[in-house]
């Protein structure tokens, strides 16, 4: 069992480094066009949205917090929001919409033109993060997907797609928050923002 258990972790580090090569070697000019559309927006006082389900789900609020927060310096706080956190919101309205509508109709409500909606979707196939980049089109928002190689369901919603070239899922969301975690680290050096200034007590 012991040498069983060993195999399995030297593959799974050997997967991992593989997509990592791969992704290194495809995404480039990608994720380039990425940080460009974050950045314009930002400088234009406009905010980042994310979204997704599940482990992405978790993402999307792990993401968020980076900008909202601190990354890797104290700064002025970089407005963004995650569309899964709020309870009220997601039961009221897949109990009256439907699961597929819980964030089109919060980009609805809160997503504003030039503003840019970052969904993520390990499968490519989620129908809520399809319906959220509908609605964020059609209010003239800037539209950015995460997934796996199947993209090609958002080429017509998107201006950016970061596709990771794997099919096993858990390789898709390791590239997926570590791309989503360079992403705010490319933001925070490109915005180049003051600190922040703590008032005495």
């Amino acid at each position: 069992m012991s040498k069983e258990i060993k195999n399995f972790f030297h593959s799974q580090f050997d997967e991992h480094d593989l997509i990592v090569m791969r992704s290194k070697e495809e995404l480039e000019k990608n994720f380039i066009n990425l940080v460009e559309i974050c950045v314009k927006a930002l400088k234009k006082n406009k905010k980042l949205i994310f979204f997704g389900n599940g482990g992405s789900a978790a993402d999307s609020q792990h993401l968020a917090t980076e900008l909202t927060v601190r990354f890797s310096k104290n700064r002025l706080a970089i407005p963004a929001l995650s569309l899964v956190t709020d309870t009220s919101a997601l039961t009221a309205i897949g109990n009256d919409f439907g699961f597929e509508k819980i964030f089109s109709r919060q980009i609805e409500a809160l997503g504003g033109e030039g503003d840019v909606a970052i969904g993520i979707s390990t499968s490519g196939k989620s129908k809520n993060v399809m319906e959220e980049l509908k609605m964020a089109k059609k209010k003239k928002m800037k539209c950015i997907i995460f997934t796996g190689k199947n993209s090609k369901v958002f080429v017509k919603n998107c201006d950016e797609i970061i596709s990771i070239p794997a099919i096993n899922t858990s390789r898709i969301q390791e590239m997926h928050i570590m791309i989503g975690q360079m992403l705010c680290n490319a933001i925070e050096k490109r915005l180049n923002l003051s600190p922040f200034v703590r008032e005495e007590t």
